[in-house]
């Protein structure tokens, strides 16, 4: 097992998901199906299966049903739950600081609950030998959300926040999308993540998102954040109907699930 390999794991999954509705009316996002299998089943499986021991799952809307479907253990996997009250009125960062005492205990996974994707993704981000690496892939026309630009030697120089096809302009650097999957180190977790959450949390700012978060630390704090490249793995973020029709499709191409 690679020496980058962590040990622990935290997925943000309090959201209401509202652009799914009517598939949210009743249940919550990271449960929607994609050829049958749950997100957060397949996010739990596939973590499970590269090392991971113990997943901090972070919930709000309909919480009761993601820890019937998913329960204390999940496989090879220890799960437990932080329960966010005002999940309908803060952004994910706020989510992820309810979580901080997960983000200390050591290296750690961390995604959301919404991005369906195959176990090669967490074995690329494993291989890299930086400290810390995130998910990222060419974001093209059908995309829209948190995009990025990396730098020459292939590190996050600037991310690019709520982004869709009229920013993918000819003369302009190549975007790429966040695919909200990361290895953070136990001393960036330490040093960097949980004070800046701190700080946010404190002024008040309960509506940032975590990608807000990541732009501040690398922009403003010096994070060395190196994109690791899944042009060619099979993975999507799910918001809305269109994405899970994408999603079912992508994962049709296999003959094995993700």
């Amino acid at each position: 097992m690679s020496v980058n390999t962590p040990k622990n794991a935290v997925i943000l999954a309090a959201g209401v998901g509202s652009r799914l509705r009517p598939l949210t009316d009743l249940g919550p996002k990271p449960l929607v199906q994609v050829k049958g299998t749950p997100i957060l089943h397949n996010a739990l499986h596939n973590l499970g299966r590269v090392g991971v021991e113990q997943v901090t799952i972070v919930v709000g809307y309909r919480k009761d049903a993601i820890q019937d479907a998913c329960g204390s253990r999940f496989d090879r996997v220890a799960v437990k739950y932080v329960e966010s009250s005002v999940y309908d009125r803060t952004g994910s960062a706020y989510s992820l600081w309810l979580a901080r005492d997960a983000l200390l205990s050591g290296d750690c996974f961390l995604l959301e609950g919404d991005v369906f994707f195959e176990e090669n993704v967490l074995r690329h981000l494993i291989v890299s030998e930086a400290s810390d690496a995130a998910a990222v892939a060419p974001f093209h026309e059908l995309m829209q959300g948190s995009a990025v630009v990396l730098s020459d030697l292939g590190f996050i120089s600037e991310f690019r926040l709520k982004q869709t096809a009229e920013n993918l302009v000819a003369d302009g650097p190549p975007l790429y999308k966040t695919m909200n999957l990361l290895r953070l180190s136990a001393s960036t977790l330490r040093k960097a993540v949980i004070p800046a959450l701190d700080d946010i949390i404190r002024s008040g700012a309960t509506q940032v998102y975590t990608e807000e978060l990541l732009a501040d630390l690398v922009e403003t704090r010096g994070l060395q954040l190196a994109a690791v490249r899944c042009d060619d793995l099979r993975w999507y973020e799910i918001d809305d109907a269109e994405d899970l029709r994408i999603a079912e499709r992508i994962f049709a191409k296999a003959d094995t699930t993700a």
